[in-house]
């Protein structure tokens, strides 16, 4: 099955913007829809944008559309979530997950990453 690593997390000042990556292993990469949640402490885990095998379709998080946005290389085995005006509400853990389609629900995806911190200052 296929493993997930995230990185590029860390500390950015409000209004500031962070790129964080979803490195794949295994050769079936492509097979697999995309997807970004992300949970801060004492909060529930959170949709934030789904993208196609072939990225052809992307789905957001009505909240988030406009300043988030999805993408993927699968040539490098990489997911890639841009994040722009970022604000003190966008700190949290983010993680990536792979699945058959992208979806707004958890449970419609197999693996997942172990989660990057993205802490917006304000």
């Amino acid at each position: 099955q296929v493993q997930l690593v995230e990185s590029g997390g860390g500390l950015v000042q409000v209004g500031g913007s962070l790129r964080l990556s979803c490195a794949a292993s295994g050769r079936t990469f492509s097979s697999y829809a995309m997807g970004w949640f992300r949970q801060a402490p004492g909060k529930e885990r959170e949709f934030v944008a789904g993208i196609s095998p072939t990225g052809i379709s992307t789905v957001y998080a009505d909240s988030l559309k406009g300043r988030f946005t999805i993408s993927r290389d699968n040539a490098k085995n990489t997911g890639y979530l841009q994040m722009n005006s970022l604000k003190p509400e966008d700190t949290a853990v983010y993680g990536c997950a792979a699945g058959s389609y992208a979806s707004r629900r958890p449970n419609d995806y197999n693996a997942w990453g172990q989660g990057t911190q993205v802490t917006v200052s304000s």
